[in-house]
């Protein structure tokens, strides 16, 4: 087996495995990394505060959206004003015995949960110009840094090779979750809804579309902040072995077979500890889908208000599967009652609950009981970062499925309604954060370490071409 690199030794001599480097003397790029973190830790509240302002039924308190925001009312009058505005429209023929104060309540949540949202835009906008044309990493950090064997003394951004286009989709789908979020309110003031005889709510498919957006844009800020705290060590290869002029040479003329620190652990796995961690690592990638699905599930429980029937567990009305409730035949066409009826909507949800659950502990049971796990001879095919999420995942994931059980139990509380979905967001954090540290068992990985497949790495005399590392 190929020996370790210098740049693998200087890397594992700060911590045991593939760490992500968090301190910008180590990682030139981790002041963007925690800035996209930071971000992610916004939109996460923002989920939160979207949460509230469903349970709380405040979404439809604001009938005009101005793209640029405006301040709330503040005099007498304004609020009346405002007042009037919402009683034009067909909730409040549902809710003619609110009050003014009743009606400031359910503004304010809306208004914030709007507000937050340019908040966000705002925060990502000029964080991402300052990182773009101002933020410039200094050369003496690097060059004292323990990473310093692998750090290109020729960085002049804080932005890794390739990540601007990441940075310009983020901010494309931030905008685009403004649009949804009026286009899912506006489903609720149109005038077909004035004879509704059931409670007025939105779509269930355009909040399922806008909070679908919002965890999607979650996920891309988390895994490419994960990805820039992580860029050394995926990306850049060891320019000296043994810190010598003539290595360095020696080094620089054979960068096609360089390795970067990722690559290397890679290579130096045994087979069957790299067929663990493949499996693991499959494993995880489907808890994470099952996790984004049984979100979006949520949402159409939530747009269905189906939590406060079937208020039992964990059977439904006497039975495992109430097929005559499941399925309306006045739904045309009949796939209709898989997103509206609400006996079908919240079974999906429980089905889809259990199984990530399960989903979970099962591939933590795996990752980190299974002998294969560690082999004393070619180091462990679960670094310390992968343990750690699996214990996390496992842990999570069943406290979340706990939480669930218990909001439908107690007939949705707000509170508990509101940390549950909260609870989702941690689950996908974890499996997205595990997912990540098991990147050296991805075929793209594999694919570089393969003989005679030369990976793209970068040395201080810049970047030599080849594949990708991503």
């Amino acid at each position: 087996m190929t020996p370790p690199s210098a740049a693998a030794s200087s890397i594992t001599s700060i911590s045991k495995g593939l760490p992500i480097l968090t301190q910008s003397n180590l990682n030139p790029h981790a002041p963007l990394g925690k800035w996209l973190l930071g971000t992610s830790s916004l939109v996460f509240g923002m989920v939160h505060i979207g949460g509230v302002t469903r349970l709380t039924k405040s979404g439809l308190s604001m009938t005009d959206w101005k793209p640029l925001g405006s301040r709330p009312p503040i005099t007498l009058d304004e609020w009346n004003t405002e007042f009037e505005r919402y009683k034009q429209y067909p909730e409040y023929q549902q809710r003619q015995s609110m009050t003014l104060d009743e009606f400031k309540y359910i503004f304010y949540w809306e208004w914030g949960h709007r507000m937050m949202g340019r908040v966000v835009g705002l925060v990502f906008g000029s964080g991402w110009a300052y990182f773009t044309w101002i933020h410039r990493p200094t050369t003496a950090t690097a060059a004292a840094a323990d990473t310093a064997s692998i750090i290109p003394k020729t960085i002049t951004s804080a932005i890794p090779p390739g990540y601007q286009s990441r940075l310009a989709l983020l901010f494309a789908m931030g905008g685009t979750q403004g649009l949804v979020g009026w286009w899912m309110v506006k489903s609720g003031l149109g005038e077909n809804r004035r004879g509704d005889r059931n409670e007025i709510r939105v779509s269930p498919y355009r909040l399922a579309s806008h909070l679908g957006m919002a965890v999607g844009t979650y996920s891309m800020l988390v895994w490419t902040g994960l990805g820039a705290l992580s860029f050394p060590i995926d990306s850049y290869a060891s320019a000296a072995v043994g810190g010598s002029k003539a290595a360095a040479t020696t080094t620089e003329r054979s960068a096609s077979t360089a390795l970067s620190a990722l690559q290397q652990y890679t290579k130096n796995l045994s087979p069957s500890a790299l067929r663990h961690a493949q499996k693991v690592r499959m494993g995880v990638l489907s808890t994470v889908g099952l996790t984004g699905v049984t979100i979006l599930s949520g949402a159409f429980v939530a747009g269905n208000d189906a939590g406060n029937a079937y208020n039992t567990y964990p059977l439904m009305n006497h039975q495992w599967m109430p097929l005559d409730d499941m399925i309306d035949p006045e739904k045309i066409p009949k796939w209709r009652n898989m997103f509206e009826t609400t006996a079908t909507v919240q079974w999906n949800h429980r089905v889809l609950g259990t199984c990530t659950a399960l989903s979970a502990v099962g591939v933590a049971g795996y990752g980190l009981l299974n002998p294969l796990g560690r082999c004393a001879k070619a180091g462990f095919s679960t670094t310390p970062q992968v343990r750690r999420g699996l214990i996390s995942l496992g842990t999570v994931a069943t406290a979340q499925m706990s939480l669930g059980i218990a909001t439908l139990l107690n007939y949705v509380p707000i509170s508990l309604a509101a940390t549950h979905q909260l609870g989702s967001l941690v689950v996908l954090t974890c499996g997205l954060y595990t997912a990540h540290s098991l990147r050296y068992a991805s075929r793209n990985v594999l694919s570089k370490v393969a003989i005679g497949n030369a990976p793209k790495v970068v040395t201080p005399r810049g970047i030599v071409k080849g594949p990708a590392v991503l």
